[in-house]
């Protein structure tokens, strides 16, 4: 055994979570379930360890680097979830002939990637995750964006705050086949292009060609992220062209939703993960000083991937870190401690069982209450009230109970007025 003292730091890239940074994850965590219920989502769940041979199907991405992967005792490979999506899949597979498709469903799952950390990245974090499976139709996309801007707005985002950005991955292969861009080159540049802004172009002119795309296929590549709007696309990609039709559906729908105001069209927008098929989506806040708020798209293949009948699908990931620090700037780091219900106290022991009886009162009409456990002077009982998070105080004396009566004062206005006991 080690001499060294033990340190009270989590490990690296993990998180303690004190009363206050509960305060700020029940906000957003509330937001999440209030919003998808209000949506129709039904709640799900799984186990945080995933078989890593599930997690591997789509090898050769970034995120199967990051996998915290062991073996059990019984010489399993075993992983920490470092996603929802792949167990999704493998449960919806499972049942595939039982469930009553489309299916909406949704999940606050603790996932965990080993990565560098920068602001906004941890390597373990919460994510909300909405998916509706079997539906082929843009209304799935947009009810899931509608769903999502709900939720930023229940947890006191702007509306002006954030936009949500988005593309359609079948557009940048129909404009690179049009290029002349081999089809077995698309899923690499999607891969190399979606770090644009967080890599030097260089870097991902050599991410390409290590894969094999011709240099000329990485310029011609860089060409199209020059397109500014969806009528520039339109006029590259002809008006024939499926993807268009289904970018220009979705802004109708988000028309009808309620969202559109916060909707733009970005052909930067291109998710790096392989299972994505269709339109991608990215929400970022309007100064772009943060990573991401929550991303997702269509993914119609991942089902036959894992083993499952072809399926269409579109999925939201939503993570807790980014949206905090997002709402903690605009909001200030104290908003989410909102100062609620009573705090409850008393001088001597003589006094201890009607404080009791009081609060129990208060609880049974659904009031939260702060009990003192012992005798308090009252300086030092509103001095700990004040610090806490009640919004109101009473404080029992020898008057107070033999008059039957109390003061209950408020802690902010410093108003007082009378309880009966």
């Amino acid at each position: 055994m080690s001499n060294q003292p033990i340190s009270f730091e989590p490990p690296r890239g993990m998180r303690d979570f004190y009363p206050e940074d509960m305060a700020w994850r029940n906000r957003v965590f509330d937001a999440w379930r209030q919003t998808a219920t209000l949506s129709g989502f039904q709640p799900y769940d799984a186990c945080v360890v995933e078989n890593l041979e599930l997690l591997q199907r789509k090898a050769g991405e970034e995120v199967s680097e990051q996998i915290y992967c062991f073996q059990d005792k019984s010489e399993r490979w075993l992983a920490l979830r470092p996603e929802m999506t792949p167990t999704l899949a493998r449960m919806i597979a499972a049942r595939q002939g039982q469930l009553p498709f489309p299916v909406k469903w949704f999940t606050i799952a603790q996932c965990f990637r080993y990565e560098r950390m920068t602001r906004g990245r941890k390597r373990e974090h919460y994510q909300w995750n909405l998916d509706i499976v079997g539906e082929e139709s843009v209304a799935a996309e947009a009810e899931i964006l509608a769903c999502a801007a709900r939720a930023l707005r229940a947890m006191g985002m702007p509306d002006a705050a954030y936009r949500i950005r988005v593309n359609n991955r079948a557009l940048l292969g129909e404009l690179l086949a049009r290029l002349g861009v081999a089809a077995e080159h698309h899923a690499a540049v999607f891969l190399a292009l979606d770090k644009r802004g967080k890599i030097p172009d260089e870097e991902i002119a050599k991410l390409m060609a290590a894969e094999g795309v011709p240099p000329e296929t990485a310029a011609k590549a860089f060409e199209l992220l020059a397109i500014q709007t969806l009528d520039q696309a339109a006029t590259l990609a002809g008006v024939e062209s499926p993807a268009i039709a289904k970018l220009r559906e979705l802004f109708t729908l988000a028309e009808q939703h309620g969202f559109a105001d916060r909707l733009v069209f970005d052909m930067a927008v291109i998710r790096g993960l392989a299972y994505y098929t269709g339109i991608v989506f990215e929400a970022f806040d309007t100064e772009r000083k943060f990573r991401a708020i929550f991303g997702g798209g269509r993914y119609d293949s991942l089902l036959a991937t894992v083993g499952g009948a072809p399926t269409p699908a579109v999925g939201l990931g939503f993570g807790d870190v980014v949206v905090v620090e997002v709402l903690q700037e605009l909001l200030g780091g104290a908003a989410a401690a909102a100062r609620d219900g009573v705090a409850v106290g008393f001088m001597f022991p003589e006094q201890r069982d009607v404080a009791i009886r009081l609060a129990a009162r208060l609880r049974s009409d659904g009031t939260r209450v702060d009990l003192g456990l012992s005798p308090q002077k009252p300086k030092q009982f509103f001095s700990r009230a004040g610090a806490g998070s009640c919004r109101s105080a009473v404080f029992l004396g020898p008057d107070d109970v033999a008059n039957g009566v109390a003061r209950l004062k408020d802690l902010e206005t410093r108003e007082e007025r009378e309880i009966q006991l």
